[in-house]
């Protein structure tokens, strides 16, 4: 997988399809991301809800310090011409 230039970070559950078809977006783009898992884990799942403003659902997906939203936003930014 490539590196992007900034870090990709996916917050997910283990029972959350639209975190694992976030992830196989991702990889069928080639795009290395950390993926940090909140299913019990309170204190990532809070530190997820700080970074995102308030939102607690999963995928919230992060290129840098920008939150790009869940599996439907991360398929628009795609779609729009954007890259990572």
């Amino acid at each position: 997988m490539n590196t992007p230039s900034k870090e990709v970070v996916i917050y997910t559950t283990d029972t959350c399809p639209f975190c694992h078809a976030a992830k196989e977006l991702l990889e069928s783009k080639g795009i290395s991301y950390k993926e940090i898992n909140v299913t019990n884990d309170s204190e990532a799942r809070e530190k997820l809800i700080q970074m995102s403003h308030g939102r607690s659902t999963v995928p919230q997906i992060f290129v840098g310090d920008k939150n790009i939203g869940g599996y439907e936003e991360l398929v628009h930014f795609f779609d729009s011409g954007h890259t990572i």
